[in-house]
């Protein structure tokens, strides 16, 4: 099991190509994805990269700047993703910043998902995920 990392550069053009399959094979509509957000601050590079190695599937993607890490869990609902955010805390024995948004119910579009995220954890925690400005300027 492990994820596949992609580069932050990539982020925004990852989501709408998942976006796009989801509306392509999900007739029903049903959460097809999940987008989780998790703040891996304090903890070793190492000890993260063996995280995602144990906890991931083959088919959920990693993207990340510095320690603000964001997975996309296909066909993946909010309890699911819960889940995964629980074994990331228990793997690192922290309580983890971390929120999720699901696709269509939270945003039927990048900017709509990552908008959401964004403003819950400026509130929740006072990070402003800043590295998610360029998605204002596709």
């Amino acid at each position: 099991m492990a994820g596949v990392h992609f580069g932050f550069d990539n982020f925004k053009q990852l989501l709408d190509l998942t976006i796009g399959l989801a509306q392509r094979l999900d007739e029903n509509r049903a959460e097809s994805f999940t987008l989780l957000y998790c703040d891996f601050s304090g903890v070793k590079q190492s000890v993260i990269d063996s995280s995602l190695e144990q906890i991931l599937r083959n088919s959920d993607a990693i993207v990340n700047d510095k320690t603000d890490y964001f997975f996309i869990l296909p066909y993946t609902d909010k309890y699911g993703a819960g889940i995964v955010k629980n074994m990331f805390g228990e793997f690192f024995a922290i309580d983890l910043k971390a929120y999720m948004v699901s696709y269509p119910i939270d945003g039927e579009n990048a900017e709509t998902l990552t908008q959401e995220l964004r403003d819950v954890i400026s509130l929740r925690y006072k990070n402003d995920l800043r590295c998610l400005d360029s998605f204002n300027r596709y």
